[in-house]
């Protein structure tokens, strides 16, 4: 059985605004994950942590996905990034304006237009990639 774990931890300062950020989207990302009904089509454990200023879910400890103010993240194969990026379904991660690209990753600006079905597939795929690179990582 896969257990969606939330690893989110209390919030000690109200004013702590990237804690109170990071908060909003670890419950996003557990409420989403949650109506997702994987059952057995999910062979790893999910873990949603904070994330910087926003929330990331790993895969059995590897992030395969993220969710922040800039959107929702899948980290998916370069072929398939690359396809969504060109037919303008999803756009290159960049969490700040001129920060650097994050390769690997599509980013859905605009999640809660998508249906469950399709965000049910990428976090699918997502997991299987990133427990895929950390075996290639590791051998």
């Amino acid at each position: 059985m896969n257990v969606i774990k939330n690893q989110d931890k209390a919030l000690d300062d109200e004013d702590n605004r990237w804690e109170i950020i990071s908060k909003h989207y670890v419950d996003k990302l557990t409420g989403l994950i949650s109506t997702l009904d994987f059952g057995a089509e999910l062979g790893a454990e999910l873990t949603v942590k904070n994330y910087f200023n926003g929330a990331a879910v790993y895969a059995d400890n590897t992030i395969c996905a993220s969710w922040s103010p800039v959107g929702l993240a899948f980290k998916l194969a370069s072929a398939e990034v690359a396809e969504l990026i060109a037919s303008g379904q999803a756009k290159p991660l960049k969490y700040f304006a001129k920060g650097r690209i994050k390769k690997g990753y599509a980013l859905f600006d605009d999640p809660q237009s998508k249906q469950k079905p399709a965000l049910k597939a990428y976090f699918l795929k997502a997991a299987d990639q990133a427990t895929l690179t950390r075996v290639e990582n590791s051998a």
